[in-house]
């Protein structure tokens, strides 16, 4: 973070940049890993802070959850913006949404990115049919538009899920800076350009540093829908380019 915060500053890119982080890589899974991790994201916090950059911290697996949400509680006492991500398929989803919505106000709304979920869980922890985790993830939702305490971010690329999103703003009065849609970079860039174009607050998700080749094809592996979005993608750039450089000869 000491490396990307100058250079997002340097690009003038700070009032619009979040950066992610995952805690297993500041610690969490050591011995006193949630004092150590929480130690870290401090740190990395503090360095957003210096260029006006946010911190998101991304969830993994479900044991990781109640760590997560009290890492991201402490640390908004300090760094407000400080973002957490919620998983539509975990059971327990929805009451943490709730308990998060009494807890913050609209003057100083936590961030919450909202997702899916990626991980494999066991049916105990989990939804797990396409159907009960898109229910799952309305209803998140629908709780996250009409908490004035929370921002929602809806990380996904499901068209049908952000065509959702704007009903349920519009629903609950959200202006279109009150909430933003989260996209892969290379992922669905037509619906990128689409909702930008009609004037929401769009986000796109860049993996970085040495690392990131593997990251992103992690991220794609997950669901087997983004890798076919993602190639078509790619596709259809091979052939923009081709053309051009065929008018351009």
């Amino acid at each position: 973070m000491r490396l990307v915060a100058p250079r997002l500053g340097q690009a003038g890119l700070t009032d619009d940049a979040e950066v992610s982080v995952k805690l297993s890589a500041l610690g969490l899974g050591l011995k006193s890993g949630e004092e150590i991790a929480l130690r870290h994201a401090r740190e990395v916090c503090a360095a957003a802070a210096t260029v006006g950059a946010k911190v998101t911290l991304d969830m993994e697996e479900h044991r990781t959850v109640d760590a997560a949400l009290g890492i991201g509680n402490t640390l908004r006492q300090d760094f407000p913006l400080t973002g957490n991500v919620l998983q539509a398929n975990l059971r327990r989803t929805e009451h943490d949404l709730a308990t998060l919505a009494q807890s913050y106000a609209a003057e100083a709304p936590a961030r919450i990115r909202y997702v899916k979920g990626a991980y494999k869980e066991s049916v105990q922890v989990a939804f797990r049919s396409k159907k009960e985790v898109d229910r799952a993830y309305q209803r998140g939702i629908d709780r996250l538009m009409s908490a004035p305490g929370l921002r929602p971010m809806l990380g996904t690329h499901d068209p049908a899920m952000l065509d959702y999103g704007l009903v349920a703003a519009d629903a609950a009065g959200r202006t279109t800076t009150a909430w933003e849609m989260q996209l892969l970079f290379g992922v669905r860039p037509d619906l990128q350009q689409r909702y930008a174009a009609a004037g929401q607050t769009v986000r796109v998700y860049l993996p970085f540093g040495r690392d990131w080749y593997p990251y992103f094809m992690r991220r794609l592996a997950e669901r087997p829908a983004n890798l076919a979005f993602f190639l078509r993608s790619l596709r259809s750039t091979r052939s923009r380019i081709a053309r051009n450089s065929a008018s351009v000869g």
